[in-house]
């Protein structure tokens, strides 16, 4: 059957329909019945015609049109017409409009037909495949039901009514085997616009389904009241979550265990078996890692704040319950706290002190030219270094026991000797090497530290103004998702990242890369950022 024999409001309540179906706009199907109609037209009177057909949205009625453009002189006689011969139509034309001659109507035979159709269905297609984009982008981060329409390759296809989705095998709980026809609940972590339609990607180890499972199960999550600060899990074996409450009527740990467990078994129900561990949020660092680091006991923690660095001390018997199984317990503590983790048993850390005591007893012994009670004696008193004896105030060496003024002014020369002769030693190294005289005379650094640069190649300000922070002061990097420890040039000499800042930044303001302003601007900005 033809198109045009088909009664009038045929057209109309088919666009219903479909839109219907489909839930998408009805005009959006009567546009695609208007683009299939002229198609089919073009292909009877020429695909060089601009034909446009209009569907009355009423009455159904079929309007079939070509299309001249009015202009001055002519290009192309299809689609264009002059002025003189558009005014003979119609009076009141003007160059740029456009005059329509209407065409009769015409029965399509059976190829242009199926033409017309094929237009229609892919026009609905796109509609449908922009509407499930539109539903669905806004509702990243959500937590949706859908049931297992089939598995392919591991991959789980979801049917969540309306549309597809994908559950890829890296994020489904390990050992979770899903089956068609399961029902099941998992986090939209992306929906993605493509050709074939819009890609919507799920997920059951994402740490934030964690999240929204507990928002389910707890009223005071939901409300605010309660904040998961921070998440840890290792999907389908053990979680840990740190929770804040912003009322100190309401505890935030038993809040979300619930009476007797029931809202974290509701949650341990739905990640297979995964064990959680609630933790009280706290600000400070060291006081939130031993939390963490339960059920282990806790000695001593020490925090290396610009490293980024927790050391923790634990008894003997605790060593291996603070690592856990693989090491979980530690490595989701880190991941908890943003910290990395070093645990040692107070065993170790005795012997690791002893030995600590023993290199800095034999420094001084050596470059002081003092016996060893002496050298024990200074290093008892937290001095570690020849620059902390030469520089201290007098007063701090001759109040030791046993220790007078002229004990302390001694070994302070006799520090300030042994530095000054590494001084020497150590310009004399940078240049014989090739160090220019702007990196000799820059403030900040000592000889050597420039002994050092000039052995990696910096032998100018420019060359040091080149350098990165990390690259003088030391950091950590993100290699296959753990951090890979950098070594710093000058990071032996205790330089932080802020001081390389500073050093850096000053460089390029003497060699004109910067202005002062510019520079003390990205200072700011870089201490903000920390």
């Amino acid at each position: 059957m033809s198109i045009t024999s088909a009664n009038k409001l045929e057209l109309i309540q088919i666009a219903e329909s479909v839109a219907k179906e489909k839930l998408i706009d009805p005009s959006l199907v009567i546009e695609a019945m208007e683009e299939s109609l002229a198609k089919a037209a073009k292909s009877k009177y020429g695909q060089e015609y601009d034909i446009r057909a209009n569907i009355d949205r009423n009455s159904g009625g079929v309007r079939m049109v070509r299309c001249r453009k009015v202009v001055e002189s002519i290009e192309n006689h299809f689609v264009e017409i002059l002025l003189e011969d558009a005014l003979k139509i119609n009076s009141d034309v003007k160059i740029d409009d456009f005059i329509e001659d209407e065409l009769p109507p015409l029965d399509f035979g059976r190829i242009a037909a199926q033409a017309a159709k094929q237009i229609i269905v892919q026009k609905v297609r796109e509609a449908d495949r922009a509407r499930q984009f539109e539903e669905y982008k806004d509702k990243v981060g959500q937590i949706i039901n859908g049931q297992v329409k089939r598995v392919e390759y591991g991959n789980v296809i979801v049917d969540l009514g309306r549309a597809e989705a994908v559950l890829k095998r890296d994020q489904l709980i390990r050992r979770e085997i899903l089956r068609v026809g399961d029902r099941v609940r998992a986090y939209i972590k992306e929906v993605r616009e493509d050709t074939r339609g819009p890609q919507i990607f799920l997920s059951r180890t994402n740490s934030e389904f964690l999240v929204e499972l507990f928002k389910m199960e707890v009223p005071e999550i939901y409300d605010g009241i309660i904040n998961i600060k921070t998440v840890a899990r290792d999907p389908g074996s053990r979680a840990k979550i740190g929770v804040l409450s912003h009322d100190n009527s309401i505890d935030p740990v038993g809040a979300c265990v619930g009476m007797r467990g029931s809202r974290v078994q509701a949650v341990v129900n739905e990640l297979q078996g995964e064990k959680i561990d609630i933790i009280p949020w706290n600000d400070d660092a060291p006081t939130f890692l031993v939390n963490a680091l339960q059920p282990a006991e806790v000695s001593k923690v020490v925090l290396d704040e610009d490293a980024r660095r927790i050391e923790v001390v634990v008894p003997n018997d605790q060593l291996s319950l603070a690592i856990g199984r693989r090491g979980q317990n530690v490595r989701l503590a880190s991941q908890l706290t943003e910290f990395d983790i070093d645990i040692l048993t107070e065993e170790d850390e005795s012997q690791r002190r002893q030995e600590e005591f023993s290199q800095r007893s034999s420094l001084f012994m050596e470059h002081l030219n003092v016996d060893e009670t002496v050298a024990q004696l200074l290093v008892s008193e937290g001095f570690s270094t020849l620059e902390e004896v030469a520089f201290v105030d007098e007063s701090e060496i001759s109040s030791i026991d046993m220790f007078d003024k002229e004990t302390a002014v001694e070994l302070q020369e006799r520090a300030k000797d042994h530095i000054d002769s590494l001084n020497k030693k150590s310009i004399e190294s940078a240049k014989s090497k090739g160090a220019e005289e702007d990196l000799l005379s820059f403030e900040g650094l000592n000889p050597q530290m420039l002994d050092v640069l000039v052995n990696d190649g910096i032998k100018s300000l420019k060359d040091f103004a080149t350098c990165a922070d990390w690259e003088l002061a030391g950091g950590y990097t993100s290699k296959d998702g753990k951090r890979v420890k950098d070594e710093g040039l000058l990071e032996k000499f205790d330089m932080t990242l802020g001081e390389a800042q500073q050093l850096i930044m000053k460089a390029r303001e003497m060699v004109g890369w910067v202005s002062k302003e510019e520079s003390e601007d990205i200072i700011k900005s870089l201490k903000t950022d920390d």
